[in-house]
Order: structure tokens, then sequence, then C-alpha cells
């Protein structure tokens, strides 16, 4: 408590002060991006008054007692005042850190530190273009075992070496590369590729950068009228490319839009009718199948801001798509099945919402009947989506 009030520095002062330094400053300090006057760091150890001293002589000689006894990095200062009534007196006056080594290692970060700067200063020497690029991926360079940062070495070299190689990612000749791994590092591998090739990151995604062929997205259709089904040979649910997906061209009536697979896996025959089940965010792709852009549509998601967010994404595609047991009735109906939105969508106003869609969107932003609250799709009675879909409107 004294040596606060007394602004002496203990060495567990300087610990903590330099642990919120490092949290702070290490991005900085890997790539060389603080003033050239930054180091050497001094910090100054609170060096009392011969008044302070003669009220609080305990203190300042524990404080004096703890650096004579201290062994670490960096070089200790002393000086000798020569005060009236104690003499001269030989005390700490500060701490001089010549590197940012040093101050990794009073933060109890020298491992880590050790390990990013080594890694740092291999990828500038092999590509040039990285100095000072690096500090961003700290983590990255510190805490990758050695197997996953040779790998990611690898994987840098060949598509730097095989700019627009046109492959599936798992067609790359790289020892361990497997899906599961890549997919997990694909930020880290766009960041990395787009400083080597000079392209805007915002602009480009992971394959285009790497000259990587994607996955074709894929579409599940559900084709829920027999005599649709009779059209490709009885087929009654196919999973297949978009592209592929948007040539069937099928004479179909009506769509339904389901969010949830198992929602949609379950839905009855109904004349007319085909069904586009678990897209999610990724109704993007109903904007491909032209088929679709003149029959009528239904979408039915979750009763949470996400599943109004698509909704509302959706009609960008299909201006005409209808929901269905998305309303206040059907919340409350179910209010005993209700769960929680671990994060709510961040929108306020949906534009392609109807009047009641937004009413009820703008009541969970509010959280109007509880926090964060939804109604799960698959919660609601199967008796009650049955009749929904065979209402006016439904297929006929």
């Amino acid at each position: 408590m004294y040596a606060a009030r007394l602004r002496l520095k203990l060495p567990a002062n300087v610990h903590q002060l330099l642990v919120r330094r490092f949290e702070f400053k290490h991005r900085d300090w890997l790539v060389g991006d603080e003033p050239a006057s930054f180091w050497p760091l001094t910090i100054a150890l609170g060096m009392p008054t011969e008044t302070v001293a003669l009220k609080q002589i305990d203190t300042v000689r524990a404080w004096v007692n703890a650096w004579r006894d201290w062994q670490g990095e960096g070089d200790l200062y002393w000086s000798t005042p020569r005060w009236r009534v104690l003499g001269s007196q030989r005390l700490p006056d500060k701490l001089v850190l010549a590197t940012a080594r040093q101050a990794a290692a009073w933060a109890g970060e020298l491992d880590r530190w050790t390990r990013a700067a080594d890694r740092e200063a291999m990828l500038t020497r092999r590509w040039p273009r990285f100095a000072r690029r690096l500090g961003s991926l700290f983590a990255v360079l510190a805490d990758y075992s050695e197997a996953d940062f040779q790998r990611l070495v690898d994987v840098l070299d060949w598509i730097n070496s095989n700019p627009a190689s046109g492959l599936y990612p798992r067609q790359l000749p790289i020892a361990g590369l497997v899906t599961k791994w890549l997919d997990s590092r694909r930020p880290v591998l766009a960041t990395l590729v787009s400083f080597l090739s000079e392209d805007e990151l915002g602009e480009a995604d992971f394959y285009s950068l790497c000259g990587l062929r994607r996955m074709p997205p894929q579409i599940r259709l559900r084709i829920l009228d027999p005599n649709l089904r009779a059209l490709v040979r009885g087929i009654g649910e196919i999973t297949a490319p978009v592209d592929q997906i948007a040539e069937l061209n099928l004479p179909a009536l009506s769509v339904l839009i389901v969010e949830n697979l198992q929602s949609g896996l379950a839905l009855p025959d109904l004349p007319g009718t085909v069904a586009i089940i678990g897209l999610g965010y990724g109704v993007d792709l109903l904007g491909q199948i032209s088929w679709l852009r003149n029959i009528q549509g239904r979408y039915w998601g979750d009763l949470d801001t996400h599943g109004f967010a698509i909704l509302n994404r959706a009609r960008t595609y299909l201006p005409n798509l209808d929901s269905f047991l998305m309303d206040e009735k059907t919340m409350k109906e179910f209010s005993s099945l209700w769960g929680t939105e671990s994060r709510q969508h961040s929108g306020a106003v949906l534009k392609l919402l109807t009047d009641d869609e937004q009413n009820v969107y703008e009541a969970l932003k509010r959280n109007l009947w509880g926090q964060n609250l939804r109604l799960e799709q698959e919660r609601i009675a199967w008796p009650n989506v049955c009749a929904a879909l065979y209402r006016d409107g439904g297929a006929q």
C-alpha cells in the first residue's frame, strides 16, 4: 500500500506495467512500428525524497532490498543522493530495457515473443514484401506448432509459385493438407497471399486470391408433386450445384424456401410444389435459378431476428415471396417452447419486410416478450404446419 502511495515501483509493479504494455504494443514491436526513439525504454522507479523516506523508512528499505536482490532483463541504474539527515543513500533510480525482447521477458512472454520474432524474420527474408506487415498475425507466428507453421509456409510457397493453378484446395501436393486444417486457416492464408500479390483483401476472396477453384455451391431441392417427380424419373430429392438446378427448369407452380433442414425433409407432398431447404443466409443462390422468379413463393424460417433477416435477403431475388408461420400469433401460441438467440441480427429496419413482419422483428429486437427470444421453426406443432401449407396462398 505504502509503495503505491509513494509511487515506488517494485519489480512486481514493473512486471504488471509491462504485461499491459505488451498486450497493447506487441504487434507494433514485432514489425518496428514504434517511433525510433521508443527504444531503449526507460522506466523510472519512483525514487523518493528524503522527507518521504523519513516518514516511511521501512517501506523504502523494503523497496531498496527488492531491487538489490533482483536479477532479470535490462540495466538497473542506481543513484546516490546526499540527504541532510540520512546522508548518502544508494537507491534504485531507473530500469532501462534496450529491446522488445527484454520487455517481453518481463511480461512473461519471452517464449512466444522469440518464436514470433524468429518466424517473422524468416518469412521476411524469404518474401521481402512481408516486411513491417506481419504484426496483425502475431498470434499465428507465436502460437502455431512447428508442424502447422511449416505447413503454412509450404502452402504459401506453392501458391506463390502457382498463382493461377485452378485446382481445388485438396489437390495441392502438400503433405498433411486436409480440408479441416485449410478451412480454419483460410483468413490467415488470404492475408498472407494478399501481401505477396499486393491485391486488396477486401476486393477478392480466398479462392480468387490464391488462384484456386472453389467447390460449387449446392442446392438441396425436394420435389413435392408426383407429376413433377415423373419428369425426373421419379427422383424426389436432388442435391446438385446451383447451375444444374437452374437447368432443370421444372414447370412448378409454387416453391417453398425452408430454413431448417429437417423441417424441409418432413414436408408432405403438395401439388405443383418444390422445396429448397437448408440454405440459411445462402439464399443469394436463389438469384441464379431463373425458373423460380415467376412462380408463387413462400418462405418459412425461424421466428427470430436472423430468420427475418434471411427472409429479407431472399426477397431481393424473389420479390413476391410470402412468409408463413412467422407472425405474432404463432410466436405467442408456442411460448412454452421459446429459446434464445446468442446474438441478434444487427439491423434496425429490414426494408423488404411487410409491416406485420417488421412489427414482429422490432418486438424481438426490443425484447418486448423477453430477452433475445426465438422460436425455432421445428418447435411448431406439425398439424399447425400442415394447416398453414394448405391455407389460402398455399399450393393448390
